[in-house]
Order: structure tokens, then C-alpha cells, then sequence
């Protein structure tokens, strides 16, 4: 089946037969679907093939290859998720979906770089969120479809084994390059930060921002041996002269604020248009869907949850993330 948004009752049918699924939706539909192999994050807000949507009403579902034995879905508290690469399948992919806020979510954006065999294999996922008017009221929450058990205090994984003949596979698409700006560093590794170093000088960096008329749409970039990584703005407290983001900044790393788009729409639909393979499973920024056209259009052929933050190995920020599964012929268009 093509990914996308389906009545809970179809997400409940594909469960009973068998399917091992991806599921998202806002948690009064994730709550008390039947058991099997499936695994969840809460989030109302979607890329369709008829563009973003915010929906409470239907369940978004994507379906993965038969495995080549039972998936292993279990939770992993902070302390445990550093260990999460050592059930990592010799020949498969696991998907990790974390609450946004919670302390596995600042334990792996923060340490994952150290985890053990992380690296080995495929991991893709996404950080689970809540509507924009809930944020504070009501927490991102996971579901553990083997179990019916939710949590909003754990992540979650699915480690996925697939036959022989098939391999996964992990994909983004991210219009952002750094720019010619210069380079910003950190002393700490955190999720805000107030002073930093420009070009070796330091600097407030809210300060920076607004002297230098930097658009906040505009993430920090990281160059991680040619793979632009990118850290997007949260908020600015100007009179706290703080800034929070999305992911956390690093010691020891070269950032620049990405260089402008002329048109971010049209810039993410070029970045869209050159991945490659066809998509089992695909997440979004919530972010480009508020900067971008596409809550009017689509962006062929992804269709997915739009998230409070992108795992593609490490978590990533105004990035479109896809796994796409080689050896297995594609659904017909």
C-alpha cells in the first residue's frame, strides 16, 4: 500500500491482518487500536499526495515489507536508549519515534553521536508532537502496538529484520547549504545558547541575529563531512538574550546560518524532486510546512507525519527524512 492518511477503522483492519505498520495521528485515535506489529507517534499535522493537512480524524499509515522474523518493538528509557544499536538487525533498519520534550528526546540529540553501533545499520524516525494549541498542555506520547502501551516519558523502537534480497535505506532532502557568513561555535553542548564565538570573537548571539538582520527562518548549518546537518531556531528571548533550538548545537563544530533561498518553496520542491528510490516511509519538518507553499500542494512522492524533529540517524532539523526499501517492486502509481 502507498503511505498516507486512512479512518482509524482501515488502520485497525490493517492491523488485525498482519501488516507490521508506521503509524501517527493525534492520540485520541492511536488509543486502544488492536495489538500487533505497529508502533506510533501523536501528531495531527501531515503531507499527503494532495498537500500538508491538519487532521484529528484520520491516522496515518505507512506499511513495511513482511519481515524476515517478528520485529523487536520495546521501549527505551533515557538511560537504556544509548544502547539502542545493539539490537540493531545484521540485515534490517530501525524505526525510533521519541517525544518531543521528554528526556530521551534531549538524551539522544545530545549523546547519540557516542551510542554504540548506532551507526551500524539504517535508523530512522521522527520526534512525535502535538497541535500547535496543545504544546504545554498535553504531551507528545508514543504507542507500543505489540503491548497497547503509551508512553510520554520513553522512546520507542522498532527494530525491523528484513529477508535476504532486501536492504534499507535512509534518505533527506534538505534545500540548505551553509553560507558564506562566518563561522559560529559553542563552548557547550545544549539546546540553547546565549554567548558564542564568531570567527574566534565573542558574541551574544541573539545580539548577532538582529544586527546582522539574520531571517529567522534560517537555520544554523553543520557540515558533517559533506552532508549539510541542519539546527533550527525555536525562539529568541531578546530580553533573556537567549536563543533555543530545535536540536542541540555542539563543541567543536563549524556552523553557519544557511544561506537565503529566493524561494523556499521552490528551493525544497528541487531538493524533493532529486532523492532517489521509492518511499516506504517518509517524515517533514513541521517547520517547512509553515514556511513553504505545500500546505496547498503536495510534494511527490512523500507523504508523512510533519514532526517536531527528524531522525535520520542523528535528529535533524527543517529536513524531509525517507527510507526506501531496495529489492521490492513498487507500488503501481
Amino acid at each position: 500500500m502507498t503511505p498516507g492518511l486512512i479512518e482509524r477503522d482501515e488502520a485497525a483492519t490493517l492491523i488485525e491482518s498482519g501488516r507490521t505498520l508506521l503509524l501517527a495521528g493525534d492520540e485520541a485515535l492511536l488509543t486502544g487500536l488492536p495489538r500487533g506489529r505497529w508502533i506510533a507517534g501523536t501528531i495531527p499535522y501531515f503531507m499527503t499526495e494532495t498537500g500538508g493537512v491538519a487532521s484529528r480524524d484520520r491516522v496515518f499509515a505507512a506499511a513495511l515489507p513482511e519481515p524476515a522474523t517478528s520485529p523487536l518493538i520495546r521501549f527505551y528509557g533515557t538511560e537504556a536508549l544509548s544502547g539502542i544499536g545493539a539490537n540493531t538487525p545484521e540485515n534490517g533498519f530501525t524505526a525510533l519515534i521519541i517525544p518531543a520534550f521528554s528526556e530521551p528526546h534531549t538524551a539522544f540529540a545530545q549523546g547519540v553521536f557516542s551510542f554504540e553501533g548506532v551507526f551500524n545499520a539504517p535508523l530512522v524516525g521522527w520526534i512525535a508532537g502535538v497541535a500547535a494549541e496543545d504544546v504545554g498542555k498535553r504531551p507528545p506520547k508514543v504507542f507500543n502496538g505489540a503491548t497497547g502501551e503509551s508512553s510520554a516519558t520513553m522512546a520507542l523502537a522498532m527494530h525491523m529484520p528484513l529477508p535476504a534480497g532486501l536492504s534499507a535505506k535512509v534518505g533527506i532532502v534538505n534545500p540548505f547549504r551553509q553560507g558564506d557568513g562566518p563561522a559560529i561555535s559553542f563552548a557547550e553542548r545544549s539546546f540553547t545558547a546565549s554567548e558564542c564565538m564568531v570567527d574566534g570573537e565573542p558574541v551574544n548571539l541573539v545580539r548577532y541575529i538582529r544586527e546582522q538582520g539574520i531571517d529567522r527562518k534560517l537555520p544554523l548549518v553543520a557540515d558533517y563531512f559533506g552532508t549539510p546537518v541542519n539546527v533550527s531556531i525555536e525562539s529568541i528571548d531578546e530580553a533573556a538574550g537567549q536563543v533555543r533550538f530545535y536540536a542541540p548545537v555542539f563543541p567543536g563544530i563549524a556552523y553557519r546560518f544557511a544561506a537565503p533561498l529566493d524561494d523556499y518553496d521552490a528551493a525544497f520542491r528541487t531538493a524533493a524532486a532529486e532523492a532517489s528510490g521509492e518511499p516506504v516511509f517518509a517524515c517533514n519538518c513541521i517547520r517547512n510546512y509553515q514556511y513553504t507553499g505545500f500546505p496547498g500542494a503536495p510534494v511527490a512522492p512523500f507523504s508523512g507525519p510533519l514532526t517536531f524533529g527528524e531522525i535520520a540517524y542523528v535528529l535533524v532539523n527543517q529536513t524531509l527524512v525517507y527510507l526506501t526499501i531496495d529489492g521490492i517492486t513498487p507500488p503501481p502509481k
